[in-house]
């Protein structure tokens, strides 16, 4: 990890914003922190970047709280970590726990998320990628 110090912070500034943005519901600002062929895995299936303004408009809102991510730098441009998440929702304050595995890459305008996969731990200890919510895709 030595002389990665501004990668690891350059990487978990770009997770912060990933959270900040879906928080508040800024689509645009959110698709900025992928690349552009980046996509999200959840709910059995994996998204691109153009199904996310539907993905999100049907996903429960609330408050994306998100720890440190644990990083490994596959490449002199690549890295591959993982994130905890605690997903609160809005309305009833139900909460959903979890983590990303993602995927990044160094781009022109610095460190991106090539791929983000969720995972949710059920009551029962389960570690799965859940079921499908409101959203039907354009496919």
């Amino acid at each position: 990890m030595t002389g990665r110090t501004d990668d690891i912070v350059e990487i978990g500034q770009l997770l912060a914003r990933y959270a900040v943005t879906i928080t508040q519901g800024d689509i645009d600002g959110l698709i900025e922190v992928f690349t552009p062929d980046g996509s999200y895995s959840a709910f059995g299936d994996t998204y691109p970047l153009a199904e996310f303004p539907g993905l999100v408009a049907a996903a429960p809102k609330g408050l994306f709280l998100t720890g440190p991510p644990a990083i490994e730098f596959t490449g002199e441009d690549s890295a591959a970590g993982t994130q905890p998440l605690c997903f609160i929702e809005q309305a009833t304050h139900d909460m959903r726990i979890g983590y990303y595995n993602d995927t990044y890459r160094r781009t022109g305008a610095g460190w991106r998320l090539c791929t983000r996969a969720m995972t949710f731990i059920r009551r029962s200890g389960e570690h799965n990628s859940g079921i499908p919510h409101a959203y039907k895709g354009t496919a």
